[in-house]
């Protein structure tokens, strides 16, 4: 594998114009979300990334993860105008491209990453993807961009070892169950609970040899920083850290924002940030690339700032500030110290 401590090339940012063509309408999910955020980096020069059109997903990479009589029917629906795949999640003529780049991105930005062409990089694309299960879209999803990403990274790269922290409001179901049953993925997600999809337990640890690698962190209603902030610094990043990764992934949604209307979360902008700074000190700790996954996000200023700030921080580091850990954070601690010395 590649030495990651030694870097000269731009951070990676992966687009790619089909994600204006799936048209979902009047729905949270919307192509103004691709805009807005790409209007933010390019008034800020792309932050000095160097900007990549994301290629298509080669189908034996997505049948790594999906079976292929279901992307099938993605594309079948798409051939015939689109529709509803279930109550949240609709397919336009041009979803089926869109989702096969969105999960391409997030292939070809941990190939350059193994590769060793760059420390970091972002997939900045829709339709998100970490509700998508083996053979169900939902909450917006088709593809799971990450999961695809990540198996690639174990398959074709040498890797053994993957933390995916996923910090989006919403559990990041179809991840979770995916990587449920194996030790290769560390996979921790901070979530509103109660809220859909309506899973990630605090006692939903993982199953049979990947018992213990699944941390479920969920967080009451209306909560801001003081509890989230925590559960990075205390309880992700600790079990990353003692669990040895070889890539760290994010799955980077925006919904925990103050703004954002699907949720109740009460992060800042600067919130991300934060987190993301502890996500680099992690990955400088062990020489390690970074890759972050476009999820979720429906406020467009929240969205577009947070990811500014978070993409900055990744970029340039910096000392995050400690926080307390309070009572969600000794209650997770309580549940996961069975596995990990937090």
């Amino acid at each position: 594998m590649a030495d990651y401590r030694i870097r000269i090339a731009a951070p990676l940012y992966f687009r790619h114009e089909s994600s204006l063509a799936h048209d979902t309408g009047a729905h949270p999910e919307r192509i103004g979300r691709i805009q807005a955020l790409e209007q933010a980096m390019q008034q800020r020069d792309w932050l000095d990334f160097e900007v990549r059109e994301a290629p298509q997903v080669d189908l034996s990479v997505l049948e790594a993860i999906h079976r292929r009589e279901y992307i099938d029917h993605i594309r079948e629906v798409s051939q015939r105008g689109g529709g509803s795949l279930d109550p949240d999640t609709v397919a336009s003529p041009g979803t089926y491209d869109a989702a096969l780049h969105a999960a391409g991105g997030a292939v070809a930005l941990v190939d350059a990453l193994m590769e060793g062409e760059t420390h970091f990089g972002f997939s900045g694309l829709r339709p998100p993807g970490h509700h998508a299960e083996r053979s169900a879209a939902m909450g917006f999803c088709f593809f799971n961009n990450i999961a695809v990403a990540a198996q690639r990274a174990l398959d074709a790269h040498g890797a053994e070892r993957i933390f995916i922290l996923d910090w989006d409001v919403h559990h990041g179901n179809g991840t979770a169950h995916l990587f449920a049953a194996t030790p290769s993925v560390l996979f921790a997600s901070i979530h509103q609970w109660p809220l859909y999809p309506g899973t990630g337990r605090l006692d939903d640890s993982g199953e049979g040899a990947g018992e213990g690698y699944t941390i479920n962190l969920p967080v009451p209603p209306g909560s801001g920083e003081d509890v989230w902030l925590p559960l990075v610094e205390h309880i992700a990043i600790p079990a990353a850290r003692e669990y040895g990764p070889d890539l760290v992934l994010v799955s980077a949604g925006f919904d925990a924002h103050r703004r954002d209307p699907l949720a109740d979360g009460m992060l800042e902008t600067a919130s991300f940030a934060e987190m993301a700074l502890q996500v680099r000190l992690l990955a400088e700790s062990f020489g390690l690339p970074v890759g972050v996954v476009l999820e979720g996000g429906y406020d467009l200023e929240a969205l577009s700032s947070s990811a500014v700030a978070s993409l900055e921080a990744l970029r340039d580091g910096g000392e995050p500030r400690s926080m307390p850990a309070e009572a969600v954070t000794e209650q997770a601690a309580s549940q996961y110290r069975r596995w990990w010395p937090l």
